[in-house]
């Protein structure tokens, strides 16, 4: 059985291998019938689409991405909320589990300004904390367009352990919409110790429909 399941991943690697040389045979026939013409067009076009990125990428700084903020009130959670696509808010408090997020949240402010990031600690704002029902710490609460779509509590869906990487995080970030792909930078976890904590794996959120911020 195991030799005929590795025999089948060889062969379904071997068919993308094959599909991923015929697509770029294919690009590279057809940038080979374009005219000068053309040439400058997709270059215009490239750097059209440059500019474009660069210029949301200022947008973003000032609205402070590339961060990983405190937020001191419920007030100003609200108004760091809004108008943001992507919105991550850890609640957190002074304790190990926090402080393990934490180091991933700022690795991953730092790459992805396509998404704010924020932290609120969690005892001193009981409103916001009751509001999005955060019951344990730490909590993520992932909010799109000033609406929390989906949490992730503690550390079960990482692995269940302090001892996850920052790409794992950003693995499930991205699979929930929150961040894009490919970004990550080194793991500050490989430089630095960890030890193992255990979490709940009964925490739950009661409500059937997305929290709003209105």
């Amino acid at each position: 059985m195991d030799a005929l399941m590795q025999q089948v991943v060889e062969n379904h690697l071997l068919n993308a291998a094959k599909g991923m040389e015929d697509e770029l045979d294919n690009e590279m026939h057809r940038l080979g019938k374009l005219d000068q013409d053309d040439m400058e067009q997709l270059r215009q076009q490239r750097i059209l689409q440059m500019k474009k990125q660069a210029q949301k990428k200022q947008e973003w700084l000032k609205r402070g991405h590339g961060e990983y903020k405190d937020i001191l009130s419920e007030k100003e959670f609200f108004s760091e909320c809004k108008g943001e696509e992507r919105f991550i808010c850890h609640f957190h408090r002074n304790n190990w589990p926090c402080k393990v997020m934490d180091k991933h949240l700022l690795a991953l402010a730092q790459d992805h300004l396509e998404t704010k990031f924020v932290r609120v600690n969690a005892e001193k704002s009981p409103f916001l904390t009751e509001r999005l029902q955060v019951q344990i710490l730490p909590t993520l609460a992932l909010v799109k367009h000033e609406k929390v779509m989906d949490y992730i509590i503690g550390f079960d869906p990482l692995g269940g352990t302090d001892e996850f990487t920052t790409s794992t995080l950003a693995a499930v970030l991205a699979s929930k919409g929150m961040i894009s792909q490919d970004k990550t930078r080194a793991d500050p976890s490989k430089q630095q110790p960890t030890r193992n904590i255990r979490q709940s794996t009964h925490a739950q959120h009661e409500s059937d429909e997305d929290s709003d911020f209105e």
